[in-house]
């Protein structure tokens, strides 16, 4: 799985985006599942394929990854495992679009957190694809935040600012490997999940959606987006990981005949717009 290392960062954060997106349909999915049963699940089979892909990756020198990641790392679990916890319990109180909407405004908190914490500048290209970005997920869900849930809404701004926050310590510790925070923060999110779960009693079905939603959904995307980020600007981290909100709400469709309007459409392409137009900024940034 070296090769990984290998992939140019912004290839890997649109794939891990990708990935991302599944998760909406897959929690709609389960068919007993409590939100707290989901996420044990969620966190068992993710902290698993992570254990893996470590000792696949590192071998023997696994742990000492891990104990080299030291505080940043440690740190960045944590905070990354808030961020999990809202992501089920949202997508159990509101839409699947306003919670992929609210993870949008990410751009918004990357953008800022970039230019007071790490001093990085965002181009006049930069700012309009942003702009043009945001504008396209206002399109895109249209009404919709009005018939969602405020407390699924609340909780859902918790992930956005979260994973800005981690971003910040990656693009602040380029010298360290930063994976191993995904690594606590699944430790976290397992603890929560254990203590919180009314039963261990799960159909085959609810077995396998748990599989899909902490493999490939998460393990995979988080360990692209962690490998992407450490090389690819923060404004444009947010703005590539738009596929998410893009392709979420069409697997919806696909998938449960949830028919979206007109307005997720224009605003998809929109957002289409944004990211070719990024394609073409050339700044770079400054770290301290």
């Amino acid at each position: 799985m070296q090769f990984l290392y290998r992939i140019p960062g912004y290839i890997l954060l649109l794939f891990g985006g990708f990935c991302l997106s599944w998760g909406g349909l897959i929690i709609r999915s389960f068919e007993q599942a409590t939100v707290w049963q989901i996420l044990f699940l969620r966190s068992f089979f993710f902290l698993i394929a992570l254990i893996i892909f470590l000792f696949t990756i590192y071998k023997r020198n696994t742990i000492k990854i891990i104990k080299d990641s030291g505080f940043p790392g440690l740190i960045g679990g944590f905070i990354l495992s808030f961020s999990f916890v809202a992501f089920v319990v949202a997508m159990s109180n509101t839409t699947v679009a306003n919670v992929v909407f609210i993870i949008s405004t990410q751009t918004m908190f990357l953008a800022i957190f970039g230019f007071f914490y790490l001093k990085e500048k965002v181009s006049l290209i930069g700012a309009l694809s942003i702009f043009l970005a945001m504008s396209g997920i206002v399109i895109m869900v249209g009404d919709s935040i009005s018939a969602g849930s405020l407390y699924g809404n609340l909780v859902a701004l918790a992930i956005p600012i979260n994973f800005a926050i981690l971003v910040m310590i990656i693009r602040k510790n380029t010298n360290l490997d930063m994976v191993p925070a995904i690594f606590y923060s699944g430790i976290f999110s397992l603890i929560y999940g254990f203590f919180l779960t009314e039963s261990f009693q799960f159909t085959k079905h609810d077995l396998l959606m748990g599989f899909l939603l902490g493999v490939p959904q998460l393990a995979l995307s988080f360990i692209c987006i962690t490998i992407g980020s450490r090389t690819v600007n923060s404004a444009t981290v947010g703005l590539l990981m738009l596929m998410e909100t893009l392709c979420a709400p069409i697997w919806v469709w696909l998938f449960l005949s949830e028919i979206p309007p007109l307005s997720v459409f224009i605003g998809g392409a929109v957002i289409i717009i944004a990211i070719i137009l990024k394609s073409f900024d050339k700044s770079k940034s400054f770290l301290n």
